[in-house]
């Protein structure tokens, strides 16, 4: 129920401040701007008179149609705008149509076409950084305060602190301008299958380095504490070997906190990486958020941006109650 608050809070907000900004004119022929005015009308937004009408404010725009009558635009009041926006979300979730992307196709259809490119790279994102962060974890957790160890942890300071869009235009430098290895750009759906497999190679690599040091560095933490708690002790005691206290108790329980933060980076795939996605020219919906900003295009971007309100406080969420499910000691309103 907070969720569903924070979520009503913050897309509120995130209209009013949008209808702060100039109004979005749409360009191109005046056929196709009058079919958007006219959709800004059956969405409530814009008001439609006959001729001029005074105390309205700017006239957005005039247009006389085939049959002769005249039409003259006004913007609504923006309170009366966000009743009509809550009303069509409601109704027939409709979210407006897309002013210079793809002039008058609705803004979900534009979401909805490009989040399977999103959706490819960052799944093969979690394939790469969860198994290889949790490795090193555990390995620099089993040589504490040895070389293995400070190496390891070198290098997850050092990437860590790199943001993906800096790496991924790294390795464009030397792998794609300089030395012609890799794609410098995201294939095309016609390129050969083998280019296509070749273009996955930058992004996910970017994003791979920020996760895995995370992995490696919480998986470190964990098993860390673990293998000095009193138990591991107690079940070396009993004649466990070292081995074996670790793979029946220590991993088992360093676990615990790990697991969720995987399942919730598993739901945050569909939000992607804007500044990485535009770099590489990737279709999805982070460079559609970067271009809708350039562009003005204010349906497309306050749909973007409540799509990835509504992924991150799922995630949240869900990171929450999957504790619960992984320990029922910590299930939250538990009785004792």
């Amino acid at each position: 129920m907070l969720a569903i608050l924070t979520t009503c809070i913050i897309l509120t907000m995130t209209f009013f401040l949008m209808k702060l900004l100039p109004f979005s004119k749409p360009i191109g022929e005046d056929s196709a701007k009058f079919t958007y005015y006219l959709n800004q009308v059956s969405l409530g937004y814009v008001l439609d008179f006959k001729g001029e009408t005074g105390g309205l404010g700017e006239l957005l725009w005039n247009y006389q149609d085939t049959s002769g009558a005249w039409h003259y635009f006004y913007l609504r009041p923006s309170g009366e705008q966000y009743i009509a926006w809550v009303t069509g979300i409601f109704n027939g979730f409709n979210w407006g149509p897309s002013t210079f992307i793809q002039a008058n196709v609705d803004s979900l259809v534009l979401i909805r076409d490009r989040l399977p490119y999103t959706i490819k790279v960052n799944v093969w994102e979690v394939v790469l950084s969860v198994p290889l962060g949790i490795a090193l974890g555990i390995w620099a957790a089993l040589k504490k305060n040895k070389m293995t160890d400070h190496i390891i942890s070198t290098l997850v300071m050092i990437f860590i602190s790199l943001p993906s869009f800096i790496i991924i235009t790294f390795f464009m430098l030397i792998f794609c301008y300089k030395n012609n290895i890799l794609p410098s750009q995201w294939p095309a759906d016609s390129d050969p299958a083998s280019r296509r497999a070749l273009g996955y190679i930058l992004p996910v690599l970017s994003l791979s380095f920020g996760s895995i040091c995370g992995y490696c560095r919480f998986t470190r933490a964990e098993l860390t504490e673990v293998m000095s708690s009193d138990f591991l002790l107690l079940a070396r005691t009993k004649g466990l070997t070292k081995n074996q206290t670790i793979i029946r108790h220590a991993l088992k329980n360093a676990m615990v906190p790990i697991l969720p933060s995987i399942l919730a980076e598993i739901i945050g795939v569909l939000g992607g990486s804007m500044i990485l996605e535009s770099l590489y020219g990737i279709p999805g919906v982070g460079s559609l958020y970067v271009t809708a900003i350039q562009r003005a295009d204010y349906n497309v971007l306050l749909a973007d941006m409540s799509f990835y309100t509504i992924i991150g406080l799922t995630a949240g969420v869900f990171l929450d109650l999957s504790y619960g499910f992984i320990d029922p000691r910590i299930r939250m309103g538990a009785k004792k």
